[in-house]
């Protein structure tokens, strides 16, 4: 059996490529996978933190029980504060979702109190936006409370919230998105395989743009 150092390089190697076919494949060979990739989930800064959430979320669609096994400890982290590793929890939950519903349906209802959290909030918004362009359908008893975050004084909150907002199709955030336009605050957001630079009234003009 491959040494654990060995089988983490190979998984970098992968995430560099965005190989998440093969990436999936050495999960069926060898069952450390997606614990490993949990290693990865430390700096929200770094692409490979972002290519590690989504590389979970194809092995949970083509392994689920070997990623079933670390919901408990992904809201064991939440839960206890775990700091910057928050944000590889909260989000993680999300991306999980979005590939393998099943998984983390139970755990839906929970994200509002998540939201409620400031360390939570934002990756979690993250991972909400990945699971709405799959199963919006799932997210009506969040919906309200993803309104609040649209006043948050944190621009990475306001951003993402108006990302998701706009995911979700939500009509009567017209008017709270507009208020958004001129608000030129700078946002981090992981999407289609690179992290982007955008900024809070960017992500308000696309929403609203989703909406018509």
């Amino acid at each position: 059996m491959k040494t654990r150092a060995v089988l983490r390089q190979e998984i970098l190697t992968l995430l560099k490529q965005g190989n998440f076919p093969v990436l999936v494949a050495l999960a069926g060979q060898d069952n450390r996978v997606a614990d490993l990739l949990l290693q990865f989930l430390y700096d929200p800064h770094d692409l490979m933190h972002w290519r590690a959430l989504e590389g979970l979320g194809h092995v949970a669609h083509g392994h689920p029980s070997q990623v079933q096994k670390l919901i408990s400890r992904l809201l064991w982290l939440l839960n206890e504060d775990s700091g910057s590793f928050g944000w590889g929890a909260a989000a993680a939950l999300g991306e999980i979702g979005r590939h393998e519903l099943p998984v983390v349906a139970d755990i839906v209802p929970m994200f509002c109190g998540f939201l409620e959290e400031r360390f939570s909030r934002a990756p979690l918004l993250w991972g909400i936006g990945r699971l709405a362009e799959v199963h919006p359908d799932v997210l009506a008893e969040v919906c309200p409370v993803i309104f609040a975050c649209l006043q948050d004084e944190d621009p990475q909150v306001r951003g993402l919230s108006a990302w998701v907002l706009g995911k979700l199709k939500a009509g009567e955030a017209r008017e709270p998105l507009k208020k958004l336009l001129n608000d030129e605050a700078p946002v981090q957001l992981y999407d289609q395989g690179e992290l982007q630079r955008t900024t809070v009234a960017r992500l308000a003009r696309e929403a609203l743009a989703a909406l018509e």
